[in-house]
């Protein structure tokens, strides 16, 4: 009874990497059978698979764990229960032993009577008595985790020698230094690259010019690839079928039950609850973990809505280039959406079943339909609005159903406007029956409207007032994915399309394996050998960003011309310059798409402040200047965002001083919002004239005024002179405000001997809607400010995160990589990610009655 006291009393373990092993592990040892000392630790039960997979991957014993012995025990609930009571065990062992089939070695009796099969799973040839075992056990006590008791660690025979990998001397120069299977990230690019149309002689000639171009001799047993290895994964591909049953019913259900392990939700078909299926491949949830993780993850909700049996519903992250990645899929009927609580429950109880420090900064949905309750309180993150979709079939149809060009930019002109006048609080549905009424004349797209769009304006124009808006960056990442899915499933025979089935099966084989290669890292090493449709190619908003400033020519305010960057002599035609809902006379903006000429024109609008500043960074300005209205007892976030932002906007004006000295730059100190553009409570500070521009900004007269503010909001340190603003050619992602500045002070917060007094901390906890209490450790450093590690310590507790991206069009760019500019703002305790791309984080809901904040996150380009 003491031995399983001191073992349930153990912590259950979770390294932060994917893979991890046994030296990964901080073991104990307990008396087990015979009095021999056994190595026990518990990991969480769903995390078996990594802890396998680390252990296989050792460097002196590479190796691959096979299940030798296994049950599942069915327990009554009458049945008394034991205090080592097991739900589920499991044996598992080297793949080199125990038997020796060596020279000189020993067979275990049972087994000295050996009929060779046909099938190779057995591999006697390898055994080397290798004597390393472990079990792992789910006990009844705790299910959510594994025991893992280690019998034998070391990879050694009965002498008591290593038997196999570069420590047996015997072992050098065959197949045993090596695991004895190709890794399985080998595996999965062969059978990605079979799927997309390789051949197996083109798999093994890539394979052999890569190993003689990177290396002189095998490494690994990856190096050893045969021919006969790429053929039995080609023959059981092309074998495969997706009709498992004529019943489509019925072949689902096989085919779950054959894939498990990818399925985090499930729900067959009943007369009560619709048919759901949630997929996410192994390599899905290492993506999501990976670039999920303080970052955004993007809803596509409608594809296939006309023309497949169920819609996919694709889950995106986005990588290092802003590229879109499907990290799930749902299968459901389109009334399925009210059940959706349950499989964004399952899915973040399976990613925080391999990561629990996984967070998401946002989350971008569209679809006003979809549970936005269920996302925040399940996420713990911001939710945000994506109008691609709504802009991409407005477009898409006045270009089908309108022929003159003028009324075409006429119609898409007010459609944007009244978009921008419901984001600014300032509209409503009545605008969309004027538009209806002034363009009666274009019957064909009113009909349209009238008939698809007109019922949903109310829900949209709800959604676009509460919920912040997508950067133009977002959504051309999750239109390029859109895209890109329609064409791998055009073409394809009428009669599968009402096969749910053979949806699953082209998601999981042919477009999975699209995604897997074109993250993957060699890919230019394969990619000339077939065409490349299963790239994904530069985003409309990164082909911007390589079109030059001297080739945009902005004729007057509703057109702009952009010289083809592949026929000189030609040149695109945009109207409406500055608009999201710009056109252009280019083909891919006929099929409806944001083109990179529309994008390209909007930046140097914004920059040179000729059109209106977009929708996104309106819903920021106006998250910052709600912010300016907390209370002075509660002024820790504004105190926060103004100290970083006159730390940020000093060092800009220095260095852009100096550069306009020396003419390096042009049309920049036009391009500068201040801070003085934004808004201090007026019922705080008497005599400011306010001044609505584009109805986000509000002048103020006066640094007096402003200083007098920050002194009223209980802030202390250099006289604020002035404010920052936010470029006009930015665009923004509200999802929030995060760093601070080491000059950060907010005295009335902090208690004598430098820590947040315990009345302030649970005030602060009661406002702010924390997912955690304020850590009780946040102290200041000698001078009274925050140092790293607090600061550190307080975003946490605030729920604070960081994840930045970059900004190609900005001017700040040309300074952050100005080592002296990098080095200055260092200096004052600014962290320059800040600077080099997209401010990420968690702006916590105030609610100090009668005004509100809402539950922003911000993310500037």
């Amino acid at each position: 009874m003491a031995r399983w006291d001191k073992i349930l009393s153990l912590p259950i373990q979770s390294p932060p990497t994917f893979e991890f092993s046994a030296a990964d592990l901080e073991w104990s040892k307990v008396e087990g059978w015979f009095d021999k000392i056994e190595k026990v630790a518990f990991i969480p039960f769903d995390r078996v698979d990594n802890f396998l997979s680390g252990e296989s991957a050792n460097k002196d014993f590479p190796t691959r764990f096979y299940k030798e012995a296994g049950r599942k025990i069915n327990r009554s609930s009458t049945s008394k229960e034991k205090v080592d009571g097991v739900i589920e065990f499991t044996m598992y062992r080297c793949a080199f032993g125990p038997d020796d089939r060596r020279e000189g070695g020993s067979v275990r009796p049972s087994r000295n009577t050996y009929i060779r099969k046909k099938k190779s799973s057995g591999r006697p040839s390898i055994k080397r008595g290798c004597q390393c075992y472990f079990f792992v056990k789910r006990l009844v006590a705790k299910p959510m985790a594994a025991l893992i008791i280690y019998k034998q660690d070391k990879h050694v025979d009965k002498k008591g020698l290593p038997c196999h990998g570069p420590q047996d001397a015997r072992a050098v120069g065959t197949k045993a230094m090596f695991s004895p299977y190709m890794s399985d990230d080998l595996r999965s690019l062969v059978i990605s690259l079979i799927h997309i149309g390789f051949s197996v002689e083109t798999v093994m000639h890539i394979r052999n010019e890569l190993i003689e171009k990177e290396q002189e001799g095998p490494f690994s047993r990856d190096d050893l690839l045969t021919h006969r290895n790429v053929r039995r994964l080609e023959r059981s591909i092309r074998r495969s079928k997706y009709d498992l049953d004529e019943d489509d019913a019925v072949s689902i259900e096989m085919w779950s039950d054959k894939h498990e392990n990818d399925i985090f939700f499930r729900e067959d078909y009943s007369d009560s609850e619709p048919f759901i299926l949630g997929i996410q491949t192994e390599w899905q949830l290492q993506q999501m973990i990976k670039f999920g993780n303080n970052s955004l993850m993007a809803s596509d909700s409608r594809f296939g809505t006309n023309k497949l049996k169920y819609p996919v519903h694709s889950l995106l992250v986005f990588d290092s280039d802003k590229k879109a990645i499907p990290v799930a899929w749902i299968i459901a009927p389109q009334s399925a959406i009210g059940d959706a609580y349950k499989w964004i429950r399952a899915l973040h109880r399976k990613v925080h079943s391999k990561n629990p420090e996984w967070k998401l900064a946002g989350f971008i949905v569209d679809d006003p339909l979809l549970d936005v309750l269920t996302i925040r309180e399940v996420f713990q993150c911001s939710v945000l609005i994506s109008f691609w979709r709504v802009r991409h079939a407005w477009h898409k149809n006045i270009m089908e159903k309108c022929l003159e060009v003028d009324m075409r930019s006429e119609m898409l002109g007010r459609l944007g406007k009244a978009i921008y006048s419901i984001c600014k609080g300032k509209g409503n549905v009545d605008l969309f029956e004027s538009f209806m009424e002034d363009f009666i004349d274009c019957s064909d797209f009113m009909d349209y409207f009238r008939a698809i769009w007109f019922p949903r304006i109310g829900m949209w124009t709800a959604a676009l007032k509460s919920l912040p808006f997508t950067s133009q960056e977002t959504c051309s990442a999750m239109e390029s994915y859109h895209h890109k899915l329609k064409l791998m499933f055009s073409n394809e025979d009428a009669n599968v399309y009402q096969r749910a089935d053979w949806l699953i099966d082209k998601l999981y084989t042919k477009v999975h394996s699209c995604f897997f290669l074109d993250e993957y890292p060699g890919k230019k090493d394969f990619a000339r050998y077939t065409k490349v449709k299963w790239m994904s190619g530069l985003t409309s908003w990164e082909r911007a960003s390589e079109i030059p400033d001297s080739d945009v020519v902005l004729e007057n305010n509703n057109c702009a011309k952009v010289i083809s960057q592949r026929v000189r002599e030609k040149a695109h035609v945009v109207w409406n310059p500055g608009s999201e809902f710009a056109l252009c006379d280019c083909d891919w903006s006929g099929m409806g798409n944001l083109c990179k000429h529309v994008i390209k024109v909007n930046h140097i609008c914004r920059r040179k402040i000729s059109g209106a500043s977009s929708i996104s960074l309106f819903k920021y300005n106006q998250t910052l200047v709600n912010m300016l209205h907390i209370p002075a007892h509660d002024s820790l976030i504004r105190d926060h965002a103004v100290t970083l932002a006159v730390c940020i906007q000093d060092a800009l004006k220095k260095h852009i001083v100096g550069a306009s000295s020396t003419g390096s730059l042009d049309g920049v100190i036009e391009g500068e919002c201040s801070m003085e553009q934004l808004v201090t409570p007026l019922e705080r500070t008497s005599g400011i004239q306010a001044e609505a521009q584009d109805g986000v900004a509000v002048h103020i007269n006066g640094e007096d005024r402003i200083d007098q503010v920050a002194k009223d909001n209980g802030f202390h340190g250099e006289t604020v002179g002035q404010m920052i603003g936010c470029s006009d050619d930015m665009d923004v992602d509200p999802v929030s405000i995060c760093l601070s500045p080491s000059e950060f002070r907010s005295d009335g917060l902090f208690s004598t001997d430098g820590g947040l007094g315990k009345e302030n901390r649970h005030s602060l906890n009661a406002r702010f809607d924390l997912s955690e209490s304020l850590p009780s450790d946040v102290n200041l450093s000698t001078d009274g400010s925050l140092g790293r590690e607090d600061r550190d310590t307080l975003n946490a507790g605030l729920g604070l995160s960081e994840s930045f991206s970059s900004s190609n069009d900005s001017y700040i760019q040309d300074y952050i990589s100005d080592r002296e500019f990098r080095d200055d703002m260092i200096s004052k305790g600014v962290c320059v990610d800040v600077l080099e791309g997209t401010l990420v984080g968690s702006m916590m809901d105030v609610d100090p009655p009668p005004i509100q904040l809402p539950m922003f996150r911000c993310e500037i380009h």
